[in-house]
């Protein structure tokens, strides 16, 4: 099971990697095939790899709430 994700969200143009174990979020310079991946995501590609479900919202209040934005 994975223990760790690698997120990039629209407008930001870094990646971020969220530990699990470790309950960390930090930022991520890609490089490899990573990097490849990026470059294509921020002209409007989209990667999903190994991941059931994601939801972007406008603020961790919103998450933890409940509820999902619009």
């Amino acid at each position: 099971m994975a223990k760790a994700v690698i997120i990039g969200i629209p407008g930001e143009t870094g990646l971020w990697l969220a530990d699990l174990g470790t309950g960390t979020v930090k930022p991520l310079n890609p490089t490899g095939d990573l990097a490849t991946a990026n470059d294509l995501r921020k002209v409007g590609g989209t990667f999903v790899k190994g991941v059931d479900l994601a939801v972007a919202v406008s603020s961790a209040q919103v998450a933890l709430s409940g509820h999902v934005d619009g």
